[in-house]
């Protein structure tokens, strides 16, 4: 019988949302099912994932670092990201691994976005970074950003980002969405409020159903 999961042999996918929504949880779930379905799975994290990338992820989540300045951190995370593509994302689609990431060109959108940088500006900074080495799907897990930040509290302590005030939040929750409505092609939304087997199903569910140009 043809695994049906087959067809993510070489795909790009990504996981992301708002803090606290559980991507971190959902995609090493997600990896081990389908690992398990005898894919080839090669999962990342971003920002990091590379030698470069994680002393980089280190400076951008410094509580110390509060003057950073978001064109700044817009930089940062793509230089991370550039090496992140180069590295291992490029080298695993080209051996038809399935890339599964936590977070990616989205989440600067949204975060650098609602911190005042220009969206545009923000995707021509992404096509320099990573040229055309972008996800076939992204999923948002979409939480209300309360919920989230208290569920992130609980895990510990807040790091640069997530310390940040609460409208700053709910404007990178609206951006995370407006991605989802702007390209539905290659992008859908999960709620990320119900369980984390709930979640987990849907999650496959979506990508065994997903149209996969």
């Amino acid at each position: 019988m043809t695994n049906p999961l087959g067809k993510l042999a070489g795909k790009f996918i990504v996981i992301d949302g708002p803090d606290g929504a559980g991507k971190t949880t959902q995609a090493q779930l997600l990896s081990e099912f389908l690992s398990e379905s005898g894919l080839d799975v090669c999962r990342i994290r971003d920002p990091g994932g590379t030698a470069i990338g994680d002393q980089i992820r280190g400076i951008l989540l410094d509580r110390r670092h509060g003057r950073m300045s978001v064109q700044c951190e817009m930089m940062l995370y793509m230089a991370s990201r550039a090496q992140l593509a180069y590295e291992v994302i490029v080298p695993a689609l080209a051996d038809g691994k399935c890339v599964l990431g936590d977070r990616y060109v989205s989440a600067t959108v949204a975060y650098q976005g609602a911190g005042g940088a220009d969206i545009e500006a923000i995707t021509h900074a992404a096509a320099i970074a990573v040229g055309d080495t972008m996800p076939d799907l992204t999923v948002i897990l979409d939480i209300d950003p309360q919920v989230g930040l208290d569920r992130a509290a609980r895990d510990g302590q807040a790091d640069r980002i997530e310390s940040k005030h609460i409208e700053y939040h709910r404007k990178v929750r609206e951006i995370f969405l407006s991605q989802a409505r702007n390209r539905p092609g290659y992008f859908t939304v999960i709620p990320g409020d119900g369980s984390i087997d709930k979640i987990q199903q849907q999650l496959r569910d979506t990508l065994e159903a997903w149209n996969w140009a």
